[in-house]
């Protein structure tokens, strides 16, 4: 087996904070072919979230759904938007992870 990445203890795994969020809104961003702006509602606070999946999903297959988010990542700015979470995605064709039952937004990843 191949290992691209080294291998980390528990406690750097626990460093990660990874949370249910749903998508309340989602809009493309113009200029732009690859991204989405989402707004994120984690229960107690909203996030706007920039995400390259617009070439694999449109705003109907996103809108109200629940997916999970890394949360504690430092914000960056991306063609002029704060993204300030990063939804989790397998693959190269980015196929969205989701909840197999709805949980209450904010409900952490163990």
């Amino acid at each position: 087996m191949v290992q691209l990445h080294p291998m980390i203890n528990f406690e750097d795994f626990q460093k990660v904070e990874i949370k249910i969020g749903t998508i309340t809104e989602v809009v493309p961003v113009e200029s732009s072919e690859k991204l989405l702006k989402l707004t994120v509602d984690f229960g107690d606070q909203t996030r706007q979230v920039l995400s390259g999946i617009a070439k694999f999903y449109s705003p109907e297959d996103l809108l109200n759904k629940q997916f999970p988010f890394v949360t504690n990542l430092e914000s960056r700015q991306i063609m002029g938007f704060e993204s300030q979470a990063m939804i989790l995605a397998a693959g190269d064709e980015a196929s969205l992870l989701q909840p197999i039952k709805n949980v209450p937004n904010g409900t952490k990843i163990r």
